[in-house]
């Protein structure tokens, strides 16, 4: 059998909501995943998207877990601190009328990040099990968003394309690199890799070689403020976000100098003992995942991956084939100790399904 495009279009109930997405498609299209081995999972946004099908298992498949589960890195980067991305007057790419109609949700970006929520993740088709679509930012003060997703199902896939792209970083420490700029190339040279493999359904992924470590990827919105400065706060220190939005400051203003880390620490054992919770974890683990965390930078504990995909797809041979990808999505290499040499080397895989 060829494989099946599916697009659906989704509108959120709340800020943070989780949907399923395979219900969805039963009740729209009928029971066409269960001819399929497998389904590759697609989301044209940077504050909506899906966990890996591992993760979801070890939560039971529950909303019930997995929303205590988000609600923590939420904790993390709560709505409402000073982010920098959030100060509309300082974003010179924005109109007048798109900074009426841009909502503050640095936070949403955030979490999207820090917890590990993906733009794309394949997942093996199981009658009955939910896939669930999390939307961190659907409705906000200035109105409803539409949410897009893409569902491919197929059965089979072969390797057409391999190959590796240098990626230059800066002498930084703490840094992310657009992977979407012009002046590297780097996006560029994916596209035309796609395009030269002709193929119509597929997938692209793009890894950090084996050799490379302290970094990360995640696809997500490269805007200056966002990136050059809240995620870079966030790395070289993971509680600041979450000791600033805590209303326990605002009741003693003066001491906030001496008692910012032990507010932090405090809100910090809430939030890590919902995660371990979410996994049935005992208290023991809780503890010594505490004491490690406390004291180590945010990379040990936000779920930053190795890896990012992005979905080809010709609409079941409606359209020429394209990578698909949102208006705003960018691949993003971030990292938090410098690189050898200054720099980082990308693994690319380009598949065809079938």
């Amino acid at each position: 059998m060829p494989p099946r495009d599916i697009a659906l279009a989704i509108t959120p109930r709340a800020r943070f909501d989780i949907i399923d997405v395979a219900h969805r498609v039963r009740m729209e299209w009928g029971d066409v995943l269960s001819e399929y081995q497998r389904a590759v999972y697609c989301s044209y946004h940077t504050t909506a998207g899906y966990l890996e099908q591992s993760l979801c298992a070890r939560l039971e498949h529950s909303r019930e877990r997995l929303a205590p589960f988000i609600r923590a890195f939420q904790r993390l980067f709560p709505a409402g601190a000073d982010y920098r991305h959030d100060q509309l007057d300082a974003r010179a790419e924005l109109s007048d009328d798109e900074r009426r109609r841009e909502p503050r949700n640095a936070d949403s970006h955030l979490t999207f990040i820090g917890s590990g929520l993906r733009n794309c993740v394949t997942y093996t088709n199981r009658a009955g099990t939910p896939v669930y679509f999390i939307d961190l930012d659907g409705v906000h003060e200035k109105g409803v968003r539409t949410r897009k997703t893409r569902i491919l199902a197929y059965n089979d896939e072969a390797i057409v394309h391999q190959g590796q792209i240098p990626v230059p970083v800066s002498r930084h420490p703490i840094d992310s690199v657009n992977l979407k700029d012009p002046r590297l190339g780097v996006w560029e040279r994916v596209l035309d890799w796609v395009a030269r493999a002709g193929v119509a359904r597929g997938r692209v992924n793009v890894v950090l070689d084996p050799a490379e470590r302290h970094a990360g990827l995640t696809v997500n919105e490269y805007e200056t403020l966002l990136m050059r400065h809240d995620l870079v706060d966030v790395l070289r220190d993971p509680l600041r976000m979450l000791a600033r939005g805590g209303r326990r400051m605002l009741q003693d203003p003066k001491a906030i100098p001496s008692k910012t880390l032990g507010y932090a620490q405090y809100d910090l054992v809430h939030v890590f003992n919902e995660l371990m919770d979410s996994f049935h974890a005992s208290e023991s683990t809780v503890e010594k995942f505490l004491a490690g965390v406390i004291r180590v930078p945010a990379s040990r504990f936000l779920r930053m991956k190795r890896q990012v995909s992005f979905l080809i797809s010709d609409g079941n041979g409606t359209a020429p084939s394209r990578v698909v990808q949102g208006i705003y999505q960018s691949p993003i290499l971030v990292q938090w100790q410098r690189a050898d040499r200054q720099v980082r080397r990308l693994d690319v895989t380009i598949t065809s399904f079938r």
